[in-house]
């Protein structure tokens, strides 16, 4: 389709405020709305919340009785069923809008194109794959759960120059600095969800909850900052329940071997069963049962054992490494326990995606290529 200067502007503002909601729509997906009349925007809204109003309801708000013959621009496709709100499509049609460009079909199974044949059977002009890209930016692990049935996995480690992320007694508070802590923050409060280990939270004490004193993450619409849900695999259930983590607020997670029983409970807390064997429990199935239940993004931060196994299994959609430019040595503790490969041929590759520099550190992300040919 051919589309116009103005209609790449408009959507790349419904793009922009789209992004607003990333600290707080999980599990929905991020969405941006604009719609203009006579060359000017008379509406725009983004969605904010789960179970809140849809970004075309709050643009066709904005633009009241001017929407009737106006066009709306949204970056994914307009939903077409009741859930905990009416339906976009069909708002967008009793409100008149003569045309809609949409950047990208909805995957999910209760929308996929149903939205759009709603639109032209009411007469609307519909136009699609404006700006598509950037619109699946928008939601990596909203897409990779409806189109992959898996979370999007981000992989984040803190290493030293010569990649170590603790001496060899197991010290490792404080390798990075306190600006890529506060990156770190920032990364778990768009986090649908937190997965670590037992043994990653009674060395390190750890809460894994987002701390936003200082930081600019939106609030829900309670005034809280939205918690990630901590999935902690703890094969073993070695957790007892008095651990740092279960006193802050915030679903949890302990996923286990099925030979062990819970031996306590906790008001915000529930056991996930799986089978395991001698390598551990089993990734994949733990991944597909996230997926179904309806979680887009994990953020991963664990030690080198966790992060190898996901990484050898091809299971990591970005590697996230935050480098301090401080050298700890060969004795100190790799990043990632793998194989030792003989070629490098067998070794995974990756591709930067983007180098950042927080204080004295580099932010460095990566994304999984297949590996090169010979």
């Amino acid at each position: 389709m051919s589309f116009t200067e103005l209609d790449h502007h408009y959507m790349a503002r419904a793009i922009e405020l789209a992004s607003k909601g990333r600290f707080t729509t999980a599990p929905n997906p991020n969405v941006g709305s604009v719609i203009v009349r006579d060359g000017e925007i008379i509406g725009e809204g983004y969605h904010r919340q789960a179970g809140g109003p849809h970004a075309e309801v709050l643009a066709l708000r904005q633009a009241g009785h001017l929407a009737s013959g106006a066009t709306c621009y949204v970056t994914l496709e307009p939903c077409s069923h009741y859930g905990r709100t009416g339906p976009c499509a069909l708002a967008l049609v009793n409100a008149g809008v003569k045309k809609v460009i949409v950047a990208m079909l909805d995957p999910n199974p209760l929308v996929a194109g149903k939205g759009i044949q709603l639109l032209k059977d009411a007469g609307i002009d519909v136009q699609i794959g404006l700006l598509e890209d950037k619109a699946r930016a928008l939601n990596p692990g909203f897409l990779s759960r409806m189109e992959r049935k898996k979370p999007y996995i981000r992989l984040k480690l803190a290493t030293s120059l010569d990649g170590r992320i603790a001496l060899s007694n197991g010290k490792s508070q404080w390798i990075s600095s306190a600006e890529s802590r506060s990156d770190v923050q920032l990364m778990r409060a768009q986090a649908h969800a937190i997965l670590s280990t037992a043994t990653t939270v009674l060395s390190d004490n750890a809460r894994l909850t987002v701390r936003s004193e200082g930081l600019s993450i939106p609030s829900l619409d309670d005034g809280s900052v939205r918690q990630p849900i901590r999935v902690i695999l703890d094969r073993c259930l070695k957790l007892t329940g008095q651990e740092l983590l279960f006193s802050q607020n915030g679903p949890i997670v302990l996923v286990h071997d099925k030979q062990f029983k819970p031996a306590f409970e906790h008001p915000q807390l529930r056991f996930i069963a799986l089978d395991a064997d001698e390598s551990g429990l089993n990734l994949n199935d733990l991944l597909s049962l996230l997926a179904e239940e309806h979680i887009n993004d994990l953020w991963v931060e664990a030690g080198a054992v966790l992060a190898g196994a996901l990484w050898q299994a091809g299971l990591v959609d970005e590697l996230i490494v935050y480098q301090a430019p401080v050298l700890l040595g060969d004795k100190a503790k790799a990043m990632l326990q793998l194989p030792d490969y003989s070629e490098l041929t067998e070794a995974q590759h990756f591709v930067w995606t983007s180098v950042e520099t927080l204080g004295p550190d580099l932010k460095l992300t990566a994304r999984l290529k297949p590996c090169l040919p010979e």
